[in-house]
């Protein structure tokens, strides 16, 4: 009744005239792809999410605490927020009433809440999280027959907390996590906290960086854990199923010199800590959660069959974790980057000339495609081999035309400025055209927006069919799509 009676006063005031009532946030940001992605009006600071898993039953019992500053008077703002149950909500310690349809979540606070203030939103929630879709965009929280995984990309976050579920509100998180005793918890950032409970036991985990929701992670399962130590005295902590786990850490075990290449290549690494969670399932993707890369067990065969993967999902902590795209029709920013630093760890083990022979190849075999270029790919085939190999192709060119000194100080100036934050290709290329001196608008528009393969001069490269196979190195970089 009382929410009903809320609702319903909320709605005379939203017909009283032109008064702060009359300024619900946005139900979207804006994202030129996905509209509804996120949500106007404020700007979280920081969620502290308590969840608790009966995986007997699969439920999840969670309290999301969010932290957030109002960009604007504010009588009503969305969350996006999908399939479960909610049991209260108070905003600033009142109970609030809120509407919930499809993945919209409407919050009515008792107050309106003015411009330029801080306010806390305490959401209690329940319910059996399911999978979306089945591809790797969708998943969210996924239960599986030896523990749990999440995945986010692009908007499976809500599937386990209320969120603002866009790239461009970034925030730190506090991620408290009950489970049975018998697993371990992994998640984001520094484990802080383990509380033996008898049966159950919980996991604090905690990171102070700015992290995209997608990002946002929880392994649960029967872990080995494995540290290294990075550049630096960096943590890098890993969870492997322990049949995999010897195969695992040769697997991994090169990560720390990755680190230390990527970080004189583009930059400091930019987080607390680094590693990766193997999911014991057969997941077919890998995806660069923040802090806590995500595999799954066909990533590991003791031979490092996987590793320039490995260094994909590496990479893209500087590029797509710090530097965000501000728009998803920008993807190629985090996964050509990604590929291209993959590439990037075969010529600092093979050489220059190898790494050009095999691109050679890619280049050869993307002339005889009709893959969409990789600045406009379709909305609904948002990760096709063109955002990856045809992304990094294009950094391979611009490298070929600027050369390596101006080239690596072009990347080094990009992460500089726009880490910890968000980043449009428009910002890249003002980069570009800073650093070189040069007008590169057409180079761009070339290899990010039309279908012809351009030529590389520099290289000797035209958009010819392939004369010879490709040839055979161990390990050559992948042609296909690693994961995220």
């Amino acid at each position: 009744m009382r929410r009903t009676l809320l609702i319903a006063l909320a709605a005379l005031l939203l017909a009283a005239g032109p008064t702060l009532a009359q300024s619900p946030g946005g139900a979207g940001l804006g994202d030129s792809y996905y509209p509804t992605l996120g949500n106007g009006g404020y700007d979280v600071q920081h969620y502290d999410l308590n969840v608790l898993y009966d995986f007997d039953v699969r439920l999840l019992m969670g309290t999301a605490t969010i932290e957030a500053v109002a960009t604007q008077d504010l009588s009503a703002f969305n969350l996006d927020f999908r399939r479960l149950t909610i049991n209260q909500i108070r905003v600033n310690g009142a109970i609030a009433a809120y509407e919930h349809r499809g993945t919209e979540l409407t919050v009515i606070p008792a107050q309106p809440i003015p411009a330029g203030a801080t306010f806390t939103t305490v959401v209690l929630y329940e319910g059996i999280p399911g999978m979306g879709s089945t591809q790797m965009t969708e998943l969210g929280w996924t239960h599986h027959e030896n523990g749990v995984f999440v995945a986010g990309e692009p908007a499976g976050a809500s599937s386990w907390y209320p969120v603002n579920e866009h790239p461009l509100d970034k925030a730190t998180y506090t991620i408290r996590v009950t489970a049975p005793a018998q697993y371990v918890v992994a998640a984001n950032g520094l484990l802080k906290e383990t509380i033996d409970r008898g049966a159950m036991r919980t996991f604090v985990w905690e990171t102070d960086y700015p992290t995209a929701s997608y990002l946002v992670t929880v392994g649960i399962g029967d872990f080995v854990i494995e540290e290294q130590e990075g550049p630096n005295g960096l943590p890098i902590r890993n969870y492997f199923p322990p049949d995999l786990a010897e195969a695992a850490a040769y697997d991994f075990g090169r990560t720390p010199q990755m680190i230390a290449l990527f970080s004189s290549l583009f930059g400091p690494y930019p987080f607390e800590a680094y590693g990766v969670v193997v999911a014991d399932a057969p997941i077919p993707f890998a995806l660069e959660t923040q802090t806590l890369s995500l595999f799954g067990r066909r990533h590991v065969d003791g031979e490092r069959g996987e590793e320039i993967t490995v260094a994909h999902e590496l990479a893209h902590q500087w590029f797509g974790d710090s530097v965000s795209l501000a728009d998803w029709s920008d993807i190629w920013l985090n996964e050509g980057f990604a590929e291209y630093a993959s590439y990037l760890w075969y010529e600092y083990l093979e050489s220059r000339e190898a790494l050009d022979e095999v691109l050679h190849h890619f280049y050869n075999r993307l002339a005889e495609s009709i893959l969409p270029p990789p600045g406009s790919p379709p909305p609904d085939d948002l990760f096709n081999i063109s955002v990856y190999v045809r992304g990094a192709m294009t950094l391979h060119a611009l490298r070929a035309r600027l050369g390596d000194e101006v080239f690596f100080r072009v990347l080094q100036t990009y992460y500089d400025r726009f880490k910890y934050s968000n980043a449009t290709t428009g910002d890249f290329i003002a980069v570009a055209e800073e650093i070189s001196g040069q007008q590169l608008d057409a180079f761009f528009d070339a290899w990010l927006y039309r279908l012809p393969l351009p030529p590389i001069p520099e290289l000797g490269w035209e958009p010819l069919p392939p004369p010879t196979p490709a040839p055979t190195r161990t390990p050559p970089p992948t042609a296909a799509p690693s994961g995220g």
